[in-house]
């Protein structure tokens, strides 16, 4: 969940803003109905309202929307906006929309529910002939030179002051990725786009692709960047890619940075291969990366081969993938008796201070404050209630 600081940061990067507000202006037109999904703070909606739209239905799972409820009233826009705190996937309209309007994405568009999220809206609430903002991703891809932003990940676990060996935390950090600018000054190879995506279309919220580089000039590889170029509009883009202008380079949007297990020193000439592969996995994506480096082209001499993924990225111990498996056969915890009995709860009519009374006399031992046991029953009525 993005925060109110995150959501002003978004806003304050003009790149981004004009972009969207200017797609939104030459969308809509007077009496559009217009949905807003991940609305946040409630901009894009505020500036449907100023530019004719009928109607916004501002669509928003977080508590970010209390803001944007108060930030319509202050200007005078709250009779035009329904706002509904939910899943997009979750709700119902009573008409279809003349435009749809996100940005749900993150540093790359392949970025928790966003593909699903878009799928959904464009079939279920987009009237035939309606506008989708934006209206495609390409993705982009480059094998870079970046000590600083390799050294954050790495360094710390090769050196410390008391001789330690700590390889097994250095190989759990190769398998995850960083953010940081990318310039050309920083490019070992020319950025290639590899993967697009079109949302009047799109379904398949995963990614595969091989990308083939050829070096350009000399240097120490640490990874690949990796970053998109957005179209809101027929003319109106917005890149974080190195090779872009800067006028349309976003500062909220930084590329990614996928580590190689080890630097590589290349020489013009050499090729460098990665199979990318992004699959989303319940509520997040697992990244893939397989690299292969060759010596200027020449078949069978190879600098490096290195297979990586988010997968491997997190540790996890025995007796939790134990616990994932699908033979085996669970029990429920002291965790799992409170949950059950405050979800059982819900469902008899008894209100929330009721079922903290009863949690805190009948786990007294987890909650010795009735507070304790209040602000527990709340978070699970925020989340199933």
């Amino acid at each position: 969940m993005f925060s109110i600081t995150d959501y002003g940061d978004m806003i304050s990067d003009k790149v981004r803003i004009d972009a969207y507000a200017l797609a939104l202006r030459q969308s809509v037109k007077p009496g559009s109905v217009v949905i807003d999904i991940g609305t946040g703070t409630g901009i894009f909606a505020l500036l449907a309202c100023r530019f004719g739209a009928r109607r916004v239905y501002a669509i928003e799972p977080a508590d970010a929307i209390q803001v944007a409820r108060e930030i319509a009233v202050a200007n005078g826009c709250a009779d035009r906006i329904e706002f509904i705190q939910a899943m997009s996937t979750r709700v119902t309209l009573p008409e279809r929309a003349d435009v749809i309007i996100s940005d749900m994405g993150d540093v790359l568009p392949w970025f928790g529910h966003h593909i699903p999220s878009i799928a959904d809206a464009r079939r279920r609430f987009l009237a035939p002939g309606g506008v989708m903002i934006a209206q495609r991703d390409i993705a982009w891809a480059a094998v870079v030179e970046k000590r600083d932003l390799y050294a954050q990940l790495t360094e710390r676990w090769e050196q410390n002051s008391f001789g330690l060996d700590l390889q097994a935390a250095r190989r759990i950090v190769v398998n995850t990725f960083n953010l940081g600018r990318v310039t050309r000054d920083n490019l070992l190879t020319e950025p290639v786009r590899w993967g697009s995506l079109d949302y009047a279309v799109v379904e398949d919220p995963d990614v595969k692709a091989h990308i083939a580089w050829t070096v350009t000039r000399r240097g120490t590889a640490h990874g690949l960047a990796a970053g998109f170029d957005r179209t809101m509009l027929e003319g109106i883009c917005m890149s974080n890619a190195p090779d872009a202008p800067e006028a349309i380079q976003p500062l909220v949007y930084r590329p990614v940075f996928f580590p190689w297990q080890a630097p590589v020193a290349l020489e013009a000439g050499d090729s460098v291969t990665v199979d990318l592969e992004a699959r989303l996995v319940r509520d997040d994506y697992i990244w893939s990366w397989k690299t292969r480096v060759s010596n200027q082209g020449q078949s069978g001499t190879d600098k490096a081969n290195f297979t990586q993924s988010t997968f491997f990225g997190a540790p996890m111990s025995p007796a939790t993938l134990h616990k994932r498996g699908a033979r085996h056969t669970p029990a429920l915890n002291e965790d799992g008796q409170i949950a059950r009995f405050v979800l059982d709860s819900m469902n008899g009519g008894v209100s929330l201070g009721e079922i903290a009374l009863q949690v805190s006399t009948e786990f007294s031992t987890r909650f010795p404050r009735p507070e304790d046991a209040l602000n527990y029953v709340a978070d699970l009525s925020r989340q199933y209630g």
